[in-house]
């Protein structure tokens, strides 16, 4: 009989001792060179709002996502064409020009159907009039993002809910539990772990894709690094620095999701 063979052990992350070193290295720098320091000073400002920006439309696209998948597979025609024709059409625009779509066209149209909507009550005088300067060009770019990412991430939910077998289903469905309770008790349960690392890459994406709402002049990273730049010329410092941040930002965030993953499968192995 052949031995077994030998179980080969991970390999040694050599790739992030490198990547912590350099990290540590780089802060010490900043640290002590004055200029760096200041230019870390002013950019970090707009950490804050990356971070509100990237988990509130990852947070609104994932719930949007989800609801999109589920028509795609429900057992109606209509709503599974309305949920195709979604994601169809919205995959299809780059996330910039829906960005400024919805910042410059889709705000004042919504801003013009609320009206219409209130009107009596505007007239009653319970509501006010609705200006599109009362729609922060914060949460223009918060829905724009939330609506690019909704359609790649309900493919991501189907994809998964999929992927669960069929045989646990129809044993749930012979125990008589309802719709919802199969889906909660029996089917997301096991798909999330298929969808959490597809899922992990979308919101690693939406993080340097956030960068993209300083061409409304939110005040972002991205943002603050521009008018810094553009007011001192200091283009290489200001924008190593910004390069340095969104790297700790990404880098870290895919630590933590690779130690979620690892920790999902460990208790899937037991």
């Amino acid at each position: 009989m052949p031995p077994a063979p030998a179980t080969s052990k991970p390999d040694f992350p050599w790739w992030l001792a490198v990547a912590a070193t350099l990290a540590l290295a780089s802060a010490v720098f900043i640290a002590a060179n004055g200029l760096y320091a200041q230019v870390f000073a002013t950019v970090a400002k707009g950490i804050g709002i990356t971070i509100f920006v990237t988990v509130v439309a990852f947070a609104l696209a994932s719930v949007i996502g989800l609801g999109i998948a589920l028509m795609g597979l429900s057992g109606s025609r209509v709503l599974r064409q309305v949920a195709r024709f979604y994601v169809e059409i919205i995959r299809g625009v780059p996330i910039l020009v829906l960005l400024f779509w919805i910042a410059f066209a889709g705000a004042p149209a919504f801003v013009a159907a609320w009206n219409a909507l209130t009107a009596p009550l505007q007239i009653a005088g319970i509501l006010g009039e609705l200006l599109v300067r009362d729609v922060s060009l914060l949460w223009r770019a918060i829905m724009a993002l939330t609506i690019g990412y909704s359609a790649f991430i309900s493919e991501v939910f189907r994809a998964g809910i999929q992927a669960v077998e069929k045989g646990q289903i129809e044993a749930a469905k012979a125990l008589g539990l309802t719709r919802a309770q199969r889906f909660r008790l029996i089917v997301f349960p096991q798909a999330i772990r298929t969808i959490l690392p597809p899922l992990g890459n979308d919101f690693v994406a939406m993080v340097k894709d956030s960068s993209l709402v300083s061409v409304l002049g939110v005040a972002d990273v991205t943002q603050m690094a521009k008018v810094y730049a553009a007011g001192s010329f200091r283009f290489f410092e200001t924008y190593s620095i910004v390069a340095y941040i969104y790297l700790i930002l990404t880098v870290g965030l895919s630590l933590a999701l690779r130690a979620l993953e690892k920790r999902l499968r460990n208790q899937q192995g037991e």
